[in-house]
């Protein structure tokens, strides 16, 4: 229906309204003609009353038994339907003509003026009923009305003249009605239909828009995933190289290639941040904020920045207690400084937080380029940077604020722009208040503090967890294999390498003979040929068998969200490629100890 033209479509409402209307008083009309022809002959007393009365009653049972327009019938045959119900309605109005010259007697008032008022009410329920299609509501009114006007005039006495030229009046009165109600009726349908066509188009492009984000999405996820596995071989490789050259004049060398490799990992860690928040993996833990806290690692943060570029930058105390994440409130907080700073030139940025009732407004304030208002709605997008066509990479890569709008729907923090083009600009974000008392009971730590605790390597008057002494790697990739046994060896860890999940089977099989057991398995996600690494490090580790667990750590370089769901849902612990030395020994020492007994 919707690849109908409009005409036609417009065409078939106007056939169902009349068909409709017919059918619905078909039995109202056989009732009448039999109700008006009995009065009619009661009255005059004319024989000629009863064949008035069995010609309409065999033109309605004509138009009743004859096959009738049905919602089945396709729209391209309208046409055919309008012109048919068009001739019936005419030849009912050519019937109706005979009554006045049956029913109007001379000298006989009442009777004619009783005839003037059904014909004049059948002629208002004709424009009702017939005004969708103007050719059959001037087929079946002018030989009805022509009927009557011409059979009061015949009488040629004043009274009937009069009544003639009243009915002619009413007549075209009556038709100019239906003619607007007609073009009114149809403008309607059209606008209807076309609200129809575009609702369609919106709808086609909504889900080709998300088509695109999805395909994007994955697009990312790949090329994400790609970039990943050859980094993190370099970052392994790199790793061990500088850790060989330390003290030595080419070790200088080794430390520039990984502070590059960390640079280009800390790129991907962006963009892995959008997936990961896309695949609702970041719970927020919301307690009470002391906001001065908060400010003071973020002024440490930035004040290099800062300096560097020759800008103030200026963090208000407040003495300020908030219901947030802290360290989700303070990503939030870092993207916007750095953004602030990035598109400053002169002046400076003003961090501040103001109470405002039931909320506090922390405000972001710069005297940088300034927004464009037809750019302010696309400042939040991926990628989208403003006054940057170069790409400049030093202005990053245009996520910090897709980033803080995702945080802000997942914290509940609105967050509002202001901006003026060459004047500066000014975010605010809107929190929950709350009372500094209540805030002090809750034993809050600072920001700063949060951001560590979940990594620190022990607990106060135990000792930090030990690195495995034997680590069972399993990874489809030869260099990543090769890359980490060396660097695992160079830090005195007996690591063996395997390509897939017989492999390493036969290599746990092995080390149980041999008394020599594996203190940590390492796993890659995806293994060759589509092999889901969680489920093989699950069933090696004895996870789903019951049997002696072996310590499972994850390393990926997966960050679709459907897959980074997974890894959250199964509660194993997960790195990302391309991982950092400090990092990956630090969670290898923590998944080695959290199996062992007793730990």
């Amino acid at each position: 229906m919707a690849d109908t033209p409009l005409n036609q479509r417009v065409l078939r409402e106007h056939v169902a309204s009349v068909y409709f209307n017919y059918n619905a008083t078909f039995l109202a009309r056989v009732v009448f003609v039999l109700v008006f022809g009995a009065f009619m002959y009661l009255q005059l007393g004319d024989p000629m009353v009863l064949p008035f009365v069995v010609l309409h009653l065999t033109l309605y049972l004509g138009m009743y038994f004859t096959p009738r327009w049905s919602p089945s019938v396709p729209a391209t045959d309208s046409a055919w339907w309008a012109r048919r119900i068009t001739r019936i309605v005419i030849l009912l109005g050519f019937a109706d003509a005979l009554a006045p010259w049956i029913f109007v007697p001379a000298g006989n008032l009442p009777v004619t003026a009783a005839l003037m008022v059904v014909m004049m009410g059948n002629c208002a329920r004709a424009v009702q009923s017939l005004r969708p299609l103007k050719a059959a509501l001037f087929g079946h009114t002018l030989p009805m009305m022509g009927g009557l006007i011409i059979a009061l005039a015949w009488q040629r006495d004043s009274i009937h003249l009069f009544l003639a030229a009243f009915a002619t009046i009413y007549l075209f009165l009556m038709l100019r009605v239906g003619v607007q109600e007609h073009r009114l009726l149809a403008d309607s349908l059209i606008l209807r239909f076309e609200k129809e066509a575009l609702a369609v188009r919106l709808a086609e492009q909504i889900a080709a828009t998300e088509r695109a984000s999805r395909e994007k999405t994955r697009f990312l996820a790949s090329a994400s995933h790609d970039l990943r596995q050859p980094l993190h071989a370099i970052a392994l490789f790199g790793a061990a190289l500088e850790n060989e050259l330390r003290g030595r004049p080419e070790g200088v060398n080794a430390g520039r290639l990984m502070r590059a490799v960390n640079a280009l990992g800390a790129s991907l860690d962006i963009m892995l941040d959008i997936s990961r928040l896309d695949a609702g993996v970041v719970t927020p833990v919301l307690q009470a904020v002391q906001l001065d806290a908060l400010f003071l690692p973020l002024n440490h943060t930035f004040s290099a920045q800062a300096e560097q570029k020759q800008l103030q930058l200026r963090v208000r105390a407040s003495g300020l207690w908030v219901r947030s994440d802290p360290q989700l409130l303070h990503r939030m907080l870092s993207n916007l400084m750095d953004n602030a700073l990035k598109y400053t030139a002169h002046g400076g940025v003003t961090v501040r937080a103001r109470e405002r009732g039931e909320f506090v407004w922390i405000e972001v304030r710069d005297t940088g380029i300034g927004i464009a208002p037809e750019q302010s709605n696309r400042i939040f997008e991926e990628f989208y940077q403003v006054d940057n066509p170069g790409r400049d990479r030093s202005r990053g890569l245009g996520i910090g604020l897709s980033i803080v709008q995702r945080l802000s729907r997942l914290l509940g923090h609105p967050v509002q722009m202001h901006s003026r083009l060459g004047r500066g600009s000014h975010f605010r974000v809107v929190l929950p208040a709350l009372v500094p008392q209540a805030s002090a009971l809750a034993g809050l730590f600072p920001p700063d503090a949060a951001a560590q605790r979940p990594q620190q390597e022990h607990r106060p008057g135990r000792a930090a967890p030990a690195l495995p002494a034997r680590v069972l790697l399993l990874d489809d990739e030869s260099e990543i294999r090769e890359a980490m046994t060396g660097l695992l060896r160079s830090h005195s860890i007996d690591a063996l390498a395997v390509a897939d999940e017989a492999a390493a089977a036969a290599a746990l099989e092995q080390a149980s003979s041999d008394e020599r057991p594996f203190d940590l398995l390492m796993c890659d996600y995806r293994l060759a040929d589509g092999v889901d690494g969680l489920d093989v490090g699950l069933r090696l580790s004895g996870r789903r068998q019951g049997g002696p667990r072996i310590p499972l750590l994850l390393i990926t370089g997966e960050t679709s969200p459907d897959r980074l769901q997974r890894v959250r849902e199964s509660g194993v612990p997960v790195l990302f490629k391309p991982v950092a030395t400090d990092s990956l020994f630090r969670m290898m020492a923590r998944a080695a100890s959290a199996e062992r007994p007793g730990t």
